[in-house]
């Protein structure tokens, strides 16, 4: 077989290109560190670390979002542990009024300080987050979900609680809950002094007996005053059945029917009447509200006395309230964490993943890298000696 001189040389030519081209790409992958620069290269590696990449890209996403989150709860977090401190200290100040030593102005003056106590309450309860999102705005987005109406604390924002997932925390909590979720009396049955009473009847909270026994009416508790000597009955006014009748008044012995049991102290007059009713919902700005209309009454009274032993119960019911919520928070947290961590070692394992179908081994490169360039030096001295191999070259 004849080969002519052009041939030669083209080959030669060929070689020589070829050996620049790889000499070249393997000096892209050094200059880049990967060995996948586009997807022609290894279309299969280039899809692995594509989806790699996006999957990091969602786990740096939700990150963010998670730290927004984060700030937000922190920030209510916050908010409730000031919340807790302004209740404890109003608590402490209606405990105060009690003082029979308190002059009528001095008592006006608690129920003052209770009044902006009250207001520092609702700001905080209106609180935002640094991008302006309420922090106890529940499902709504209300701007401010907490308003001041005329008869009383309104939330008009939409209740309830968004759930945290694998990846995400609520963006905010439910302001019902939390401050529009308190239960009035002693949680189970409230007690009131009759409005037309007279004597200086005054009760406190009262308890539970016996859970089973409870029946959930209403009842009303009235006083018969007649030669001197001082009995009540005990009628159940939901079914109107008598539950007691001519019973012994003793001041501080407890009155009991029906699983529950109420202790009277002072006089009562005749006709004077205790109302006992199942606890309602009431909100932490109805304590607040209760509280300075009974240190409002100024006079170191009856009044005064019940009001303030139902406002301490309703206090305590509060801040229980209150620290359950932010318990609630300090959970989130935790759990912001865990996210954290559990989204460090996701983006790892993503990282490893694209290094694996992407990244150049930088010592196998060099290696590959010199062996190439040796290659290449070896292609231009052949073609340069093939050059010369030509019969023009011979004869001279």
């Amino acid at each position: 077989m004849r080969t002519g001189t052009a041939n030669t040389y083209d080959k030669g030519l060929d070689q020589l290109l070829q050996r620049q081209s790889e000499l070249a790409s393997q000096q892209e992958q050094l200059s880049s560190g990967k060995r996948v620069n586009r997807a022609s290269d290894d279309p299969v590696s280039a899809a692995q670390a594509e989806r790699a990449s996006v999957r990091m890209r969602r786990v740096e996403t939700d990150q963010r979002a998670l730290e927004m989150q984060r700030n937000a709860i922190t920030a209510a977090e916050s908010t409730l542990g000031q919340a807790n401190a302004l209740m404890q200290t109003a608590r402490d100040l209606v405990i105060s009024s009690g003082n029979l030593a308190f002059t009528p102005q001095q008592r006006g003056i608690i129920g003052g300080q209770l009044i902006g106590l009250r207001d520092q309450a609702l700001a905080l309860a209106n609180r935002t987050d640094s991008n302006g999102v309420p922090l106890f705005g529940s499902l709504g987005s209300v701007g401010t979900p907490f308003v001041d109406a005329s008869g009383g604390v309104v939330f008009q924002a939409v209740a309830g609680q968004r759930a945290s997932t694998a990846t995400a925390l609520p963006p905010a909590m439910d302001g019902q809950a939390v401050w529009m979720d308190v239960p009035s009396g002693n949680g189970v049955f409230e007690v009131s002094l009759g409005g037309a009473n007279v004597g200086t009847v005054s009760t406190g909270a009262g308890s539970v007996e016996s859970p089973a026994a409870l029946t959930g009416n209403n009842y009303s508790v009235t006083f018969t005053v007649a030669a001197g000597i001082t009995t009540y009955a005990v009628v159940n006014t939901t079914t109107a059945a008598v539950v007691a009748t001519g019973q012994p008044y003793r001041e501080g012995a407890p009155i009991q029917f029906d699983g529950m049991a109420v202790v009277v102290r002072g006089t009562p007059a005749n006709g004077d009447t205790v109302g006992v009713a199942p606890s309602t919902r009431i909100s932490v700005f109805d304590v607040l509200d209760d509280a300075i209309r009974s240190v409002n009454n100024m006079a170191a009274d009856n009044k005064l006395s019940h009001g303030i032993a139902l406002a301490l119960v309703q206090f305590d019911s509060s801040l229980d309230k209150l620290q359950s919520a932010r318990s609630q928070t300090g959970d989130w947290l935790n759990r912001a964490d865990s996210i954290t961590n559990a989204q460090g070692a996701q983006t790892i394992l993503l990282e490893g993943d694209r290094s694996r179908a992407q990244d150049l081994d930088m010592v196998k490169g060099i290696s590959d890298f010199n062996q190439k360039q040796t290659g290449y030096q070896a292609a231009l001295q052949s073609y340069a000696q093939i050059q010369k191999l030509s019969l023009f070259n011979f004869i001279n």
